[in-house]
């Protein structure tokens, strides 16, 4: 019985052990690993919007996030947003652009974990120029990829009903 209760004891220093050391180790890294998300969301928004000088978070905290992008002497050139639509196999997080008139300008997928050959063939370019210059109303002339219409599909559907909430955003801070 002692011999239990010894060994009880060390299994139980183990894990509190590395329960800390764990626990330490995210709390070293957490600001590193955020502050290396937040550049590369920076840099996508570049690749989105080129002609943008700067970016401006519009609803923190609320469903919808959005950024706005402004040009030479403030000029407003459209804004941007991330929206994640589940795929066959795995989340789709996708950045899109979108002009205030509603047309997209670029979208680019940030991360995924479909099937390689298959449900990955969203983040080749020749799926997502597709959305170039595409109203967000209509979406027509987007195709879905053959052998991959569920990955493909969702970030479509994703896409247009995410574009249109944030152009009804722009309108409503318009006035």
């Amino acid at each position: 019985m002692k011999e239990l209760c010894k060994y009880g004891l060390i299994l139980f220093l183990i894990c509190v052990t590395s329960a800390g050391a764990l626990a330490l180790i995210n709390k070293i890294t957490k600001p590193v690993i955020e502050a290396r998300a937040e550049e590369n969301l920076k840099s996508s928004l570049k690749e989105i919007i080129p002609e943008a000088l700067r970016f401006e978070t519009m609803g923190p905290g609320s469903e919808t996030i959005y950024y706005k992008a402004y040009g030479k002497d403030n000029e407003f050139l459209g804004a941007a947003f991330v929206v994640q639509a589940k795929g066959y196999s795995s989340v789709i997080e996708t950045l899109a652009g979108i002009r205030r008139d509603g047309t997209i300008i670029a979208v680019k997928i940030l991360s995924q974990n479909e099937t390689p050959g298959l449900g990955s063939r969203v983040t080749q370019e020749s799926f997502t120029a597709q959305f170039a210059d595409k109203n967000a109303a209509a979406f027509e002339g987007v195709e879905a990829i053959t052998g991959a219409t569920i990955s493909s599909g969702a970030v479509i559907q994703a896409v247009k009903q995410k574009s249109q909430e944030v152009l009804a955003l722009l309108k409503a801070n318009e006035k």
